[in-house]
Parts: structure tokens; C-alpha cells; sequence
């Protein structure tokens, strides 16, 4: 069952708040952060299922936040103004956000409706990708995903590792909102690289599990990425035998399995 023929699910979060996620195109996730009378909107890529989710629900637009400038994540921004009127969009300062009124940038802090949104750069998919904190919530965009990570379109593999290092080392337990239903795909590469791992074995049979009943395998807990996502994971000697073999190398340091394993992932047919 695909995002796009699901309804929107919605979770509690603190202080009277909900985060919902909006299934949109085959297998996006639109984000937003509401209470009962106005919304923050993350990553919109489509306006009109969030038009019609802010509109059944009554909720005013109070703002949007954009991780980076694809268009699956930013070419709904000027429809939900034109549907909504203005509103303060944010996003990367050196990137293309349609409609951007204000620049974010590494290590602010947007004060908006709900609360804080802190603003961590994750370079990697994109040259100015950023990821927004808010409770004990990460919206990473395609930085981290659910057993994965985002391609390498205009960053580094040195930058991409950083910026998954930074969120795996974020302090308490964090859920994690990435911006697609990759999990399944994922899971396949994932147990093809780290076959023994038990804790990836028991959590596969439960994302199957999800999938099978058409629900969503995200948010993610980040404890169980630490232990189950072979990009979290490089450093570990089962991760770097197999991304060995395959190189048919040796490799010297975590950052050269990190770069196998993406390339590895980018060839991988299941």
C-alpha cells in the first residue's frame, strides 16, 4: 500500500500539540505540526492534501519550513500561500526555496507557534539541507531515513556521514520524521549487508508487518536507527566486512565503508 492511496495519520506530541503526516505522490510524507486552530507545515510538496487537511480540520497556516529545495518537498509552498495568504516561509539560505521570506541557518532557533524549532545543517543530498528540532522530534527530510539515507546529489560522502553522525549523537530519545516511506526497500539492502544483525531481523518482521496493514514505518525511534541502520552503523566490523567485499579492498577508516555502502545502496537490486 502506497502513501498516496492512505489517509493522513496523526500522533500526540506535548503541550496540547499533534504532528500529522500527509501521504503525498507514491511515497512522501508531508509533516505538520498542529493544535486544535493553526499549523506549522514542513516539506510541502504537494498543496492540495494539505489544503484539504488544514481546511477539514479548520486550521490556520501560521507557517512553512523547508529542509531543502527539491521540488517534492518545496512545490506546494506557493499554492498553500495562495490558499491561505502569507505567511513566514524559512529554509536553507543558500539554496532555492520558492517563497522563502526568511533564511535558516545552522544552530538558530525559529520560535514559532508550537515552540522551538532548532535548526541543524545536514549537508549531503543537498549542498544547504538543513533539519529542524522541535520536542523530541527530528524532521530530517532525505538526510536519515527509516533504515537508510538520502543520495549524494550535490554533497560528499565526508559531509553525509557528518550530518548523520550529528543526528545520531543528538542527546534522549528522538523520533524520527524523514520524508519518505523507503523502509521495506531499505530493509532489503540493510539485511543484505548486515544479515546477522538480531535486532534488524526482529525489526524487519515488524516493518513488514506494518506495511502488510498499510501503515506508515515512520516516525522511527533513533536508538533503533542506531542499532539497525547500516548507514549509522559503518563503524561496526560486520558493516565493514561486507562493504569490503564488495569493494573487493581493503578499507581504511569508517568513512570509506560510509562511501561504499551509498554506492553500494545506490547499485542494490533486491
Amino acid at each position: 500500500m502506497n502513501p498516496v492511496s492512505a489517509p493522513p495519520f496523526t500522533l500526540d506530541a506535548a503541550d496540547g500539540w499533534q504532528v500529522s503526516g500527509v501521504p503525498a505522490f507514491q511515497d512522501n510524507y508531508l509533516w505538520v505540526v498542529h493544535d486544535a486552530s493553526c499549523a506549522v507545515v514542513i516539506d510541502p510538496g504537494d498543496a492540495a492534501p494539505l489544503i484539504a487537511f488544514l481546511r477539514q480540520r479548520g486550521l490556520a497556516l501560521t507557517a512553512i519550513v523547508c529542509t531543502h529545495h527539491h521540488a517534492d518537498h518545496v512545490g506546494g509552498v506557493a499554492g498553500l500561500l495562495q490558499a491561505f495568504g502569507a505567511c513566514p516561509v524559512y529554509g536553507p539560505a543558500d539554496e532555492p526555496i520558492p517563497g522563502r521570506t526568511l533564511a535558516a541557518y545552522d544552530g538558530e532557533v525559529l520560535m514559532l507557534a508550537p515552540g522551538r524549532f532548532e535548526v541543524v545543517a545536514v549537508p549531503g543530498h543537498t549542498a544547504g539541507h538543513l533539519a529542524y528540532l522541535w520536542q523530541d522530534r527530528i524532521f530530517c527530510g532525505d538526510t536519515l531515513f527509516a533504515l537508510g539515507c538520502g543520495r549524494l546529489f550535490e554533497g560528499t560522502p565526508q559531509q553525509m556521514l557528518h550530518s548523520l553522525q550529528r543526528l545520531a549523537g543528538l542527546p534522549g530519545e528522538r523520533w524520527v520524521h524523514c520524508a519518505h516511506e523507503y523502509t521495506l526497500s531499505n530493509l532489503a539492502f540493510a539485511l543484505h549487508v548486515d544479515s546477522a544483525n538480531p535486532a534488524l531481523q526482529a525489526r524487519g518482521a515488524r516493518e513488514r508487518a506494518r506495511r502488510a496493514e498499510g501503515l506508515a514505518t515512520v516516525p522511527a525511534l533513533l536508538s533503533e536507527e542506531r542499532a539497525t541502520n547500516p548507514f549509522l552503523r559503518a563503524d561496526a566490523s560486520a558493516l565493514h566486512a561486507s562493504a569490503e567485499q564488495w569493494a573487493g579492498s581493503s578499507l581504511p577508516d569508517e568513512l570509506a565503508v560510509f562511501t561504499a555502502l551509498r554506492r553500494w545502496k545506490n547499485e542494490f537490486r533486491a
